[in-house]
């Protein structure tokens, strides 16, 4: 599915940068420590500064959850705050210019959030425990997300989901959607999930049947591109918590979610 190069990164305040809300301190597209002339950071701190972050605490069944009063809520609160005045002030003009917004959203810690996972294998990814933790659709929310996603579609803005999970996650991902409160336009025609087997048209630059080449950048773009262009829709906001879910085009503004755990090329 995902974490293709996996590494932490500590989250600061998001501000605005140009077009796009990105997170200070964090690792940023084409940026790598891989071959670093100086000694790295040392991981045993990196993953107290991590919790420290989130707030990490263990409720009741032990599942980790992050605080609604540490750095990241706050962090997420000020992106949540700036992303309503936009889709309500881009919703207004487009329709005004005869447009039909839309909204897309990544969904792995950018509307469902992965830290219980993240803690239980110690930041490391595993196709198998993974693919169980999903398929349990327990995770929480990404503090916000199912209210900004019920939001947008009170404003008229069609929403979409841009996930690099897989179909054989959907029916999981769906359940888990709708558990949190973030049950907006979960059909098909909404919500895009990676099918390697049998790829969509519009990725046939990257993908054909049984040969999936799309890094994921031209995956989630592709996808992009096929909302505005094939279905007609102006994508006012994308929201990722990786700047891979944000890269090459095909939205006005690109939300960057904090995301301190893991890193996806």
């Amino acid at each position: 599915m995902r974490k293709s190069l996996r590494a932490a990164a500590a989250g600061a305040a998001c501000v605005v940068a140009g077009a796009a809300l990105y997170g200070a301190g964090a690792a940023t597209a084409g940026q790598s420590t891989a071959n670093s002339t100086h000694e790295p950071y040392n991981i045993g701190l990196l993953v107290k500064d991590i919790d420290t972050y989130y707030g990490t605490t263990a409720d009741a069944n032990g599942v980790y959850q992050a605080s609604p009063d540490s750095q990241y809520a706050k962090d997420l609160a000020r992106i949540d705050a700036d992303a309503r005045h936009h889709i309500d002030k881009e919703a207004r003009a487009a329709r005004r210019h005869g447009e039909k917004p839309a909204v897309v959203f990544d969904v792995d810690d950018t509307l469902l959030l992965s830290l219980d996972y993240e803690k239980r294998y110690n930041y490391t990814y595993n196709s198998t425990t993974w693919n169980d933790y999903v398929n349990k659709a327990d995770r929480p929310a990404v503090f916000g997300s199912p209210e900004l996603v019920r939001y947008a579609q009170s404003k008229g803005v069609e929403v979409f989901y841009n996930s690099g999970l897989t179909e054989a996650q959907r029916a999981a991902a769906v359940a888990n959607l709708k558990k949190v409160g973030a049950d907006v336009d979960l059909d098909a025609d909404h919500m895009f999930l990676k099918d390697k087997a049998n790829p969509p048209a519009y990725l046939k630059d990257c993908a054909t049947p049984g040969a999936w080449t799309c890094t994921t950048v031209q995956y989630k773009a592709g996808t992009r591109r096929h909302i505005e262009q094939d279905l007609g829709y102006e994508i006012i906001a994308n929201f990722g918590d990786q700047y891979s879910d944000l890269d090459g085009g095909y939205a006005d503004r690109r939300y960057k979610l904090p995301n301190p755990t893991y890193f996806v090329s």
